[in-house]
């Protein structure tokens, strides 16, 4: 089972891509450090409401939007 943080950080990186953004790109807009955005993607980091809120809008997205996640089949675990 794939965790909350993990789902969460392939959501970004999906929404990253589409925009044809580099990693550094959406760190910049967003005001976060590159390799902290790195940590997001993978899953390594838990990143708070204000983070969320900066990479939402960096990618022109709700903050709800970065949390809805497309395998609704697949359960998540707690951590």
């Amino acid at each position: 089972m794939k965790t909350i943080r993990k789902r969460f950080g392939e959501r970004v990186k999906a929404l990253r891509r589409a925009k044809g953004l580099s990693q550094e790109e959406l760190a910049f807009r967003a005001g976060i450090h590159r390799n902290y955005l790195g940590g997001v993607e993978r899953g390594e980091r838990n990143p708070a409401l204000d983070n969320i809120a900066a990479i939402a809008k960096a990618l022109d997205v709700t903050p709800g939007e970065l949390l809805t996640f497309t395998k609704k089949t697949q359960p998540m675990k707690d951590s």
